[in-house]
């Protein structure tokens, strides 16, 4: 298998047709819109997309199932666009969705996150987010595959689900995709869906958007209801798009966004929800005022791509303020209090989800009843030689709703909100500037927003490391740019990362290895049902 990722083809024959590997929303609206494809052909190019990559060839392992009904519900909403029109930006576009965002069980797909703990069981209604995106004409192409229970059962590889195996980067073979949302940012990547969703306790969306060279808005926490999804922390949780450009993640974050009776945090949201799309301006940073905290313990890759985007932030007529005084931030006493915090929620409010569940062939509906589940199914669950730890969920058994717990809770929030917060009124700035890779942590103990932008890729000739059982920090590995700011400010975000992006596009520069990266066009499937 090659270790070169490759620039993207110049002289593609497509007759015409979007490249699945990088087309917009906007471009496949419009071919729908023109007729120059059905909805029905674009699933069953994903589909074949899939095929192609996602157990075979590579084995990326970024799906871990489709939607039966995916092609009859494709059809009927072509059906609908003859009769009546479109929807909207999201009529008949295939999305993938992380598998802890619950889908009707009656269409056919499960929501374990990633365990076989959950497999078949029943959940009362689709998520709110599934919901919102179905109203809007978008087809659930299927469940994308996630380091499992969200990355808090114990110490296993990012990537990795009892479910569906180890998931792998299509930037780097054997490469480490990040996680959670491990499946969504590979199958974004390459063109497995229009878009997808993932969602983000700390660094779940943001990680994997970095590692896989696409855009991730982590949204502030309540924007975005996390209603049918399964929890880890209901003061951190949030749900997101990840695409591979600014304008289709602000697509979908306009359909997602909102209040719901269902999710007391989202009772301050924006109302109306904003068009995120109204943010698409190209000299969006004019005038900008941006704060960069201290960076340079970074990889030097990194570090000096970073350097240059500061050079282009200027270039676009921001001001970008490199402070000295940057408002104190204990990353070790604060992840403490996080992890205290994060504990507790989970064993609270993944019981709630699995007793509110409407049928669990497995029985399990305790945290106790995940444990015991996992120890008698080992072979399926704790995988030798690396998957083997369940520990996270042990220590989480054993915690209660006490005063300590309140003292982190309390604690996180002041520490995030005093970096960040104070950070913007100390400056007087609109936002926080920094590489991705160090973005998340005080968001999301305060429960702020994040976009993060493709940026770079590390060195061709850097030494490949050994794959243990995935690679990090390998050659070419992609790596982002975040924008952070304060509560419900993903508007001003949004300006701000689509300007960069359209400046710099350096998505663009670099495709994944030649194996992972599909092959299938539209023209393909159109040819094969004409």
């Amino acid at each position: 298998m090659s270790a070169s990722a490759q620039p993207g083809p110049d002289n593609l024959d497509l007759g015409g047709l979007p490249d699945l590997y990088e087309a917009s929303v906007a471009e496949l609206q419009e071919g729908l819109s023109k007729g120059l494809f059905t909805s029905a052909d674009l699933v069953k190019a994903y589909l074949a997309r899939i095929e192609e990559v996602n157990l075979q060839g590579p084995a990326l392992r970024a799906v871990l199932e489709t939607n039966p009904k995916a092609l009859e519900q494709a059809a009927a909403l072509d059906e609908e666009r003859k009769q009546s029109g479109s929807r909207g930006p999201l009529h008949g576009i295939p999305i993938l969705v992380k598998d802890n965002i619950a889908t009707l069980h009656s269409e056919g797909m499960n929501t374990t996150a990633g365990s076989y703990a959950l497999l078949g069981s029943v959940v009362p209604r689709d998520a709110t987010v599934i919901a919102k995106l179905r109203a809007a004409g978008a087809i659930i192409l299927g469940k994308a595959s996630l380091s499992e229970w969200a990355n808090f059962r114990g110490q296993v590889p990012s990537g990795f689900c009892g479910r569906g195996g180890q998931g792998l980067s299509p930037y780097v073979p054997l490469g480490n995709p990040s996680g959670s949302s491990s499946g969504s940012g590979i199958a974004a990547a390459i063109g497995l869906a229009a878009g997808t969703l993932g969602s983000e306790t700390d660094g779940s969306i943001t990680s994997p958007s970095n590692n896989n060279n696409i855009v991730g808005i982590k949204p502030t926490v309540g924007l975005t209801s996390r209603a049918g999804v399964i929890p880890i922390s209901e003061s951190q949780d949030s749900v997101g798009p990840m695409c591979r450009c600014v304008a289709d993640a602000a697509a979908l974050l306009s359909v997602i966004a909102g209040r719901d009776p269902l999710d007391d945090h989202t009772a301050g949201a924006p109302d109306p929800v904003p068009d995120y799309t109204s943010a698409l301006v190209k000299d969006g940073l004019r005038g900008a005022l941006i704060a960069v905290p201290p960076y340079r313990g970074e990889d030097e890759a990194i570090v000096k791509a970073f350097e240059e985007a500061i050079t282009t932030l200027r270039s676009l007529d921001a001001s970008v303020f490199e402070p000295p005084d940057f408002p104190d931030f204990d990353r070790k006493v604060s992840r403490d209090n996080e992890f205290k915090v994060m504990r507790t929620e989970f064993k609270v409010g993944v019981e709630k989800y699995m007793r509110e569940l409407v049928e669990v062939p497995t029985g399990v509906r305790t945290l106790a009843d995940l444990i015991k589940f996992n120890k008698e199914h080992a072979d399926k669950e704790l995988v030798e030689p690396y998957w083997t730890d369940h520990s996270t969920f042990i220590e989480a058994n054993e915690t209660t709703v006490d005063d300590a717990y309140r003292e982190a809770l309390i604690a996180g929030l002041q520490t995030g909100t005093r970096y960040i917060d104070g950070a913007l009124q100390a400056f007087q700035v609109d936002a926080l500037v920094m590489p991705t890779s160090m973005s998340s942590h005080a968001a999301a103990i305060c429960g702020y927003p994040i976009i993060t932008v493709p940026l770079g890729f590390l060195p061709a000739d850097r030494p490949m490391p050994s794959a243990e059982p995935t690679r990090m920090k390998g050659p070419n590995e992609p790596f982002g740019i975040a924008f952070v700011g304060t509560a419900f400010s993903e508007l001003k975000l949004v300006r701000f990362a689509y300007c960069f992006e359209q400046a710099t596009k350096h998505r663009l520069k670099m495709r994944a290895y030649p194996e992972a990266a599909p092959k299938t066009q539209l023209r393909d499937v159109m040819t094969k049902s004409a």
